[in-house]
């Protein structure tokens, strides 16, 4: 999402003592973890199948600034991005938050110039492996192992000779391929007068073999396919449970949610905007998104986390008093919705699982 730049002294200074109090404020969170029952706003009887009649919000962390891209690993601990701070933290049941990665995004030696250095949304692959949207490294990218200090392979950083804005979310499909969205939200203006922007368009791609990508090697850059240029600012991606759909949000100037069909190729068509919630507002707006087993759509979006019929129906949203900027399935059996809420990292039990990443 959205903030505004500030100057490249005052952010680092921010960005240095966010450092040092963000890491003891979430130990001490999780030491003294807070319940909550959160407002819902129940637009639907079918939501009554999908969120308990008594939802827990749990308050896992907290002291944070912007936290989104979260992951759940078969380890059960949690990834996240916090993306001020220019780190991937890992969240572990009783003990807490530590940093994974830092740096995470931009590796200059001179200060960011912008308000978001670090990565973005986090998914894994078919073999396990954590891959990243570089964000204001203005690339793909994917560990090897889950070994923070283990050996990066680049995935994507340019189209046809011109460099990536700030890859945001990504979504594997089941042949192997990897789909992705590029605003630029990871540039220092954020906008489409940035000095450092290439490209004239905020791009939907797709790495038609990034699964076998050989560890270290460069990117197939000439291999790299431009699916959609015509969002202003796409942002969440997800397939549907059956891969026929692909559903992509757009956060702004106009916040909506659009369904591809997905041809055999992996290609586009029939693009539909099934939920549209007008101009952008001031409690957040269309984010991260993922997808239940029986295709119900979970979003970041104004106002709280916005939960969809797999047929676009609106069937109700959590509220939240901050805005929301990513979510992710998880737990022993799926159910646990992991919700980033700006500074804060907050678990929901749900009654139907989600779509976790096929780890063979």
């Amino acid at each position: 999402m959205r903030r505004f730049a500030l100057l490249p002294l005052l952010f680092t200074v921010l960005t240095a003592a966010l450092h040092v109090c963000t890491t003891s404020a979430a130990r001490v969170a999780i030491s003294d973890q807070v319940t909550i029952t959160p407002e819902i706003d129940r637009l639907d009887p079918a939501l009554d199948a999908l969120i308990p009649p008594e939802p827990k919000l749990v308050e896992l962390a907290s002291g944070f600034k912007w936290t989104e891209g979260p992951v759940w690993l078969s380890n059960g601990h949690l990834l996240f991005a916090e993306i001020p701070s220019n780190t991937i933290r890992e969240w572990t049941p009783g003990t807490g938050v530590s940093i994974f990665m830092q740096p995470s995004g931009y590796k200059g030696s001179a200060p960011y110039c912008g308000p978001e250095p670090g990565s973005n949304g986090m998914t894994l692959d078919s073999r396990g492996r954590l891959t990243v949207g570089g964000h204001a490294q203005r690339d793909v990218w994917r560990l090897e192992t889950l070994d923070p200090k283990g050996q990066v392979t680049v995935l994507a950083d340019s189209y046809q000779g011109k460099r990536l804005n700030s890859p945001n979310d990504l979504v594997y499909r089941s042949d192997g391929s990897l789909y992705f969205t590029d605003p630029p939200y990871g540039l220092c203006t954020q906008n489409e007068q940035d000095p450092a922007k290439e490209l004239p368009f905020a791009g939907i791609y797709r790495i038609p073999a990034a699964l076998n990508q050989k560890p270290g090697s460069p990117p197939d850059r000439t291999g790299l396919q431009l699916l959609v240029k015509d969002l202003p600012r796409p942002n969440g991606i997800a397939f549907s449970p059956d891969e026929k759909y692909l559903y992509v949000n757009n956060s702004e100037p106009e916040m909506f949610w659009m369904r591809y069909t997905v041809n055999p190729d992996g290609s586009l068509k029939d693009p539909k905007r099934f939920f549209d919630a007008g101009p952008h507002g001031n409690n957040g707006a269309p984010d991260g998104m993922k997808v239940d087993v029986q295709g119900n759509i979970y979003s970041a979006g104004p106002g709280g986390v916005f939960i969809f019929s797999s047929e676009g129906k609106h069937l109700g949203t959590i509220k939240f008093p901050k805005p929301t900027g990513n979510l992710a399935f998880g737990g022993p059996d799926g159910r646990t919705l992991f919700i980033m809420a700006s500074d804060k990292v907050y678990s929901l039990q749900v009654k139907v699982a989600g779509i976790y990443p096929h780890v063979h």
